[in-house]
């Protein structure tokens, strides 16, 4: 088919490497203007930097609003345009451009987390599985007809081992997709189970002792790469990089031993975490160096 891809993180360009693969014609790939980054330069998306390498035409509008940016979009004569974790909203004229329509690779079993950050989300509700949604875009967020379902296992996965894990089963899915369009039926949202996946705050990646240890696990894992979750140690902030939790009790946030915080119900024994202006390191190691007593806080 004739398609325009349009994407911006890792996650999204994980679909256009299979798309290009697998023969498909890109006209364009869209993606989002390049940004601040690495101590204020401008850094373009994973999208930007792969769609270059395969040598494709790539197209950076701050929106799609513009009648300018429509009528191009317009032109370039597409079977679909495909669309994974782009970042900008598409206006009717863009919807309805292509013979077939826009098709969304979203990360959740939709109508749960729909939005911007369904990984995230998921892992910080404690869902058991989770899974890619292809999705025949419209104007609601996230409410189109499916196409195609999968699911997978959360486990005790970080948002980047389960971001891997979706970027690959969604680029699967969408080809099997393609290859069978026109004849593929839609099949409409249910009604109840709808959530919300909002944008994560970064104020959400501060630690709360007094929290359950499953919840901060939850956290630690869903706060994985990025932002970080993190906690005060000192004067110091500490990111938690891994975690797991343990049976213990003990005044939240205080040492109960060897790497064993306590917690507000059970415990987190800490693995990995990186002190302010420091490496990633050992727990053990960093604790070693504070030199706590059991019952001195964390």
């Amino acid at each position: 088919m004739r398609l325009a891809f349009m994407g911006t993180p890792d996650f999204a360009a994980t679909a256009l490497d299979a798309l290009q693969a697998a023969g498909h014609e890109i006209a364009a790939v869209y993606t989002q203007p390049p940004r601040p980054a690495n101590r204020g330069r401008l850094t373009p998306s994973p999208v930007h930097l792969r769609a270059e390498a395969l040598g494709l035409q790539v197209r950076t509008p701050e929106r799609l609003k513009g009648e300018e940016e429509q009528a191009a979009f317009a032109a370039l004569d597409l079977d679909a345009a495909v669309v994974a974790a782009y970042g900008l909203l598409l206006p009717r004229a863009v919807l309805e451009a292509p013979r077939l329509g826009c098709l969304n690779i979203h990360a959740s079993l939709l109508p749960r987390w729909r939005g911007a950050a369904p990984i995230q989300r998921a892992i910080l509700a404690g869902d058991v599985e989770t899974g890619v949604t292809i999705m025949q875009m419209e104007r609601g967020l996230d409410t189109g007809p499916m196409l195609a379902m999968e699911s997978l296992s959360v486990a005790h996965k970080t948002t980047g081992e389960l971001t891997a894990e979706l970027a690959a089963l969604g680029a699967r899915l969408m080809l099997e997709v393609l290859a069978k369009l026109p004849g593929l039926p839609a099949i409409a949202q249910p009604e109840e189970g709808v959530t919300y996946a909002h944008k994560i705050d970064k104020a959400e990646a501060r630690i709360d002792w007094a929290q359950p240890a499953g919840h901060i696990d939850r956290l630690v894992r869903a706060m994985q790469p990025s932002p970080g979750a993190w906690f005060e140690s000192g004067a110091a902030r500490v990111k938690l990089i891994a975690a797991e939790p343990v049976a213990g009790e003990g005044a939240p946030g205080t040492l109960i031993a060897g790497e064993t915080i306590a917690a507000g119900e059970g415990a987190l024994r800490l693995i990995t975490v990186q002190p302010e202006g420091k490496p990633r390191m050992a727990a053990a190691d960093w604790l070693r160096g504070r030199r706590l007593a059991p019952g001195d806080p964390a």
